[in-house]
């Protein structure tokens, strides 16, 4: 069996050779990986950042972003030969804390999770691959490719699951949201903001190409000015932010109409200094009551969530955002960022 791997921390190391077939336990999946998406997370590892293999191994197995097909399944799992499933990425902390006791475990309060594809856990990214039951999905069997987006997807339900939330401090009846980037995450979520009825805008650098005509296709308004001078034409409600840039999640938090709120997804790097003014930002926060979060990973009731979104969206605009297929065996190359990239995927 093939499949993409890597040693930790070591950089030059991404590989696709061949691994162990697997074998399925008693309460797991055996499924025939389709594809997976690559994201920028998948990038640090190969270049060396972070991650971690399983215990007593050098190598890891990439790829958190998953979608197979089952090949079997336990008698009366509620899965059957031939469904398409992803399989989820995180696992509650062994102890647990008392959010993982719960199936809260992206709120794991100890770190002891583990993560298929970045910490312990082989990932998604071979040909064959098993995954618990419990820890499983079933997507639309309509989707079919589009499913590999189903964990960036998860990311964003579970972002707009939270602003729902917080916003029952008070009175609520947001209008227009503007997102930060438009990358899958911020595509994404741009999506789930339309299927909410609300007035969508996204912010990004290209003046045109793919991403501006993606955000058309949506019934949003795209936007490439500073993003002072756009949230000071449109005084959004909600604003979620998906670049990561320092600069733009800086300027996120003080640029929304009053009581506004701002969610982080994009995780921004380190070393970078601002100068800012922490008297006016400060203030301003305080003043108008905003309400500044951050949010990454998802538990099942996300993966759902997230399925539910998949399957009433337009299929041709999620098609659209899958921008390169490569074969397995020249997976590495999904690891240059192209120009006009959204959803990379490898193929299996």
């Amino acid at each position: 069996m093939r499949a993409l791997t890597v040693i930790p921390e070591k950089s030059g190391s991404l590989e696709v050779r061949d691994m162990p077939e697997p074998v399925a336990g008693q309460d797991e999946l055996l499924v025939e990986g389709i594809a997976f998406g690559v994201c920028a997370t998948d990038r640090e590892i190969a270049a060396g950042n972070f991650g971690s293999a399983p215990p007593g191994e050098d190598r890891l197995v990439l790829g958190h972003e998953s979608l197979g097909r089952v090949l079997t399944a336990p008698h009366d799992s509620g899965f059957t030969a031939g469904d398409l499933v992803v399989g989820i990425v995180r696992r509650p902390d062994p102890v647990p804390c008392g959010a993982c006791a719960r199936g809260e475990f992206d709120m794991c309060r100890n770190n002891r999770y583990t993560e298929r594809g970045i910490k312990q856990r082989h990932g998604y990214g071979s040909q064959r691959w098993t995954v618990e039951t419990e820890y499983a999905v079933q997507l639309d069997p309509a989707l079919g490719a589009t499913g590999v987006l189903m964990e960036p997807a998860t990311i964003v339900a579970k972002a707009w699951e939270q602003i729902e939330r917080v916003s029952t401090r008070s009175w609520s009846e947001p209008r227009r949201v503007l997102v930060t980037g438009a990358g899958p995450i911020g595509l994404l979520a741009a999506l789930l903001g339309t299927q909410r009825g609300l007035d969508v805008h996204v912010l990004a650098l290209p003046d045109k190409g793919i991403q501006p005509a993606m955000t058309h296709s949506l019934g949003a308004t795209y936007h490439s000015d500073p993003l002072p001078e756009v949230a000071d034409r449109i005084e959004p409600d909600i604003l979620i932010e998906a670049t990561g840039a320092p600069a733009i999640a800086m300027a996120a938090m003080t640029h929304t109409a009053p009581a506004g709120i701002v969610c982080l997804t994009g995780i921004s790097p380190t070393g970078r200094e601002l100068t800012i003014d922490a008297g006016a930002t400060n203030r301003r926060i305080v003043l108008e009551n905003h309400l500044i979060f951050g949010s990454i990973n998802a538990n099942k009731r996300h993966y759902r969530q997230a399925a539910h979104a998949l399957a009433t969206a337009d299929q041709n605009w999620l098609t659209g955002l899958i921008t390169r297929r490569i074969p397995l065996e020249q997976a590495t190359e999904a690891f240059t960022a192209g120009r006009d990239d959204i959803k990379v995927m490898v193929e299996l």
